[in-house]
């Protein structure tokens, strides 16, 4: 591993090339904060991705994406005379030692939900009224219910247990079939994302994260549905021109696959 100097020293190299891109390079001084944004987004993606593949080769790439991102926004920050990157820095320094009061401080935090529930109340002295003030509105949905339950957790607006966490989504569960059963169209799409939201606050319970569970899950399905295309491929088969049980056998097969199915996390 490289020394803090060495480190110091990569980071100062990239400002230098930073600076030298903005000047002489006619696609980087073209950019602004809004031409940036899709592509910040597209390399966090690429990042989550990484990470779920355990790829610490891409791991390392992406982060380096995603830093050159953050150097750029504070060269145009720096050029419309607002920060710079050590205004940055120094912003994440300060917020970071006044939200540990119990390393900074003299605030005891025995545990981790000690730690997030000091944060709440933290966030909210600093002028906020809404302890869900801090979840952004364009996260997508499982995302941002993921937040919401955290955040209000973290004021003690929880259930006492997990057996009442299942109990609810039986509930949530019970109600959508109800609805289904009835044909009542307009009151499907609200139950079912009671549904999803339970399930969501179950995860939490059971420490999961629910993002990841079902973008391993989607990851599993296209490596075993692809198995079945290469295979029915390899048969001189269409899989338009298959029978069900064809396809059952194939899928069965993939799912036997140990590659197929192995968990690359953890």
């Amino acid at each position: 591993m490289n020394s803090r100097e060495q480190q110091l020293q990569a980071f100062d190299r990239l400002l230098t090339i930073m600076d030298e891109l903005r000047e002489q390079c006619p696609w980087d001084r073209k950019q602004t904060w809004e031409s940036l944004r899709h592509l910040t987004i597209e390399e966090t993606y690429e990042l989550g991705d990484a990470i779920l593949d355990r790829n610490l080769e891409e791991i390392k790439k992406e982060l380096g994406d995603l830093l050159l991102h953050i150097v750029f926004y504070a060269k145009i920050g720096s050029e419309e005379k607002a920060f710079d990157i050590a205004d940055v820095a120094n912003a994440v320094c300060d917020k970071l030692i006044v939200r540990h009061p119990h390393i900074y401080g003299d605030v005891k935090a025995e545990t981790d939900e000690d730690v997030k529930k000091n944060w709440e109340k933290i966030k909210l002295k600093e002028g906020r009224k809404s302890v869900l003030e801090g979840v952004p509105r364009s996260l997508p949905a499982m995302v941002k219910a993921s937040r919401i339950q955290d955040k209000v957790s973290g004021v003690s607006f929880d259930w006492d247990s997990i057996d009442g966490v299942f109990e609810k989504v039986k509930e949530e569960i019970e109600e959508l079939h109800k609805e289904v059963k009835d044909q009542n169209l307009s009151n499907i799409e609200a139950e079912l994302g009671d549904v999803f939201f339970s399930l969501i606050n179950y995860a939490r319970f059971l420490k999961v994260n629910p993002e990841d569970a079902l973008e391993r899950t989607n990851k599993k399905f296209i490596q075993r549905f692809q198995y079945l295309e290469r295979t029915a491929e390899a048969k001189g088969k269409a899989l338009k021109d298959m029978t069900l049980a064809e396809m059952e056998q194939y899928w069965q097969e993939a799912k036997a696959i140990p590659h197929l199915h192995r968990n690359k996390i953890g």
